[in-house]
């Protein structure tokens, strides 16, 4: 990807629905043999992916607004139905190449009674283990070996409503748990559930499809589940870091841009840092406007905390519009051990940045200086996107298959608003 720095960005850009929720709730179709019905899907290749990974189980899958959809920007519309479970292995090949679809082991296990998983693959920001997955479906009755470098569940009685106390925040976690309890005997109770709107998302679906669903967006999650669920038809929630980064970019270049359908609701500690470096973020009646018109950008100390505090996937964007603030900023990653890869990346382009264990002191420069980079993973990328915005010349950013993962038209969106920015095909 190409990007010559220097011009603001202005205009509309539509945020699209939520990856992180998109993901599960296309995993809840595992849970009836009756049709989910999701509008706002984005056209991701995560989402490409696991429709793969699905179809292999026994899903049928038709897509509306494929081909000449007349309006992208709402997304495409999948009618999943998975009549009949053909298979409840996910081969090592599929899940390698996609953490989220691990998430299948719950809706499997509660419906089948059986499930044979890879272990998980993904982005490479540090280990994130499953332990927490397997603790909270053992707790519901489960049988887990690890046999090969698959996990093998087993549920020959089903499985039953219990208590599951997390020891520590995990958002895969409370969706493997929330989707297994919703077709699960009884009562189940999640402690220290995670409080992302992607999970209440999640469970607005799954109450539909017939669960019983309380305390959403609390640290305590109360799920009676049923006999059986049925089918629904739910809309996908904006994606909030789209939406954040979207906003970071317009930082980043200047100018004014309103993201429609974004909702300021979703994202207030962002936005909140975001208007601590002097950036203006107001909501308006299709979304929320972000402006920034010739101010410099004041520096911050930001600590990434679970919902509802700063995310880690919005700390790379940040560090990057960090890197030309007028002053000295503080970045603290809490969540994953290694997510500071487009640190080495930035400091081609001039940054100062100094890492110290979770830390990392950003000295804001005078210019960044276009450069040939390396994207990581798929927020170390944007990160770099964000950078070529603001630094002087040309930058080229080199494995951008990486921006395809979480990003809906990426080029397309900012090049709308003005930037200089073209995807570069190779051979």
């Amino acid at each position: 990807m190409s990007i010559v720095g220097g011009k603001p960005l202005n205009g509309t850009i539509s945020i699209s629905g939520a990856k992180n929720a998109a993901l599960p709730l296309m995993i809840a179709s595992l849970l009836t043999a009756d049709r989910l019905t999701l509008r706002n899907v984005p056209s991701l290749a995560d989402v490409t992916l696991l429709a793969r990974i699905l179809r292999n189980h026994g899903v049928d899958l038709t897509i509306d607004g494929k081909r000449g959809n007349p309006a992208p920007h709402l997304g495409e519309t999948f009618h999943l139905t998975a009549r009949d479970i053909v298979d409840t292995t996910a081969p090592y090949e599929l899940v390698s190449r996609m953490r989220a679809s691990f998430w299948v082991l719950g809706p499997l296990l509660a419906r089948c009674g059986k499930a044979r998983i890879s272990m998980p693959g993904g982005c490479a920001i540090g280990t994130r283990p499953v332990d927490l997955h397997l603790l909270g479906l053992k707790a519901l009755g489960a049988e887990i070996d690890i046999d090969g470098g698959y996990v093998v569940a087993r549920a020959a009685r089903g499985l039953k409503g219990a208590r599951v106390i997390f020891p520590k925040v995990s958002v895969g976690a409370t969706h493997t748990v929330l989707m297994a309890a919703a077709l699960t005997a009884g009562e189940t109770v999640i402690e220290n559930a995670a409080r992302e709107p992607e999970i209440g998302d999640v469970a607005e679906c799954l109450v539909k499809m017939g669960a019983t669903i309380d305390g959403v967006g609390s640290a305590t999650i109360r799920i009676q589940g049923a006999d059986r669920l049925e089918g629904a038809v739910h809309t996908v929630l904006p994606d909030r870091i789209e939406t954040g980064t979207y906003a970071f970019a317009v930082a980043a270049a200047g100018g004014e841009v309103e993201l429609k359908g974004a909702r300021k609701s979703l994202l207030e500690t962002a936005f909140g840092a975001l208007e601590r470096t002097g950036v203006a973020v107001t909501e308006t009646e299709n979304g929320v406007r972000v402006a920034r018109n010739g101010g410099a950008l004041e520096p911050i100390t930001v600590e990434t905390q679970p919902y509802p505090g700063f995310p880690t996937d919005l700390q790379a964007q940040l560090m990057a519009l960090m890197t030309k603030a007028r002053g000295t900023s503080v970045i603290r990653e809490t969540i994953f051990e290694n997510r500071f890869m487009h640190v080495q990346e930035l400091a081609r382009l001039g940054a100062d940045i100094q890492l110290q264990g979770d830390t990392a002191t950003v000295r804001g420069v005078d210019s960044l200086r276009g450069a040939q980079v390396m994207a990581t993973d798929l927020r170390a990328s944007v990160s770099l996107v964000i950078a070529g915005l603001m630094a002087e010349g040309r930058t080229t950013i080199n494995r951008v298959y990486h921006l395809d993962r979480g990003f809906e038209r990426l080029e397309q969106k900012l090049a709308g608003c003005g930037a200089s920015i073209e995807r570069i095909v190779s051979g």
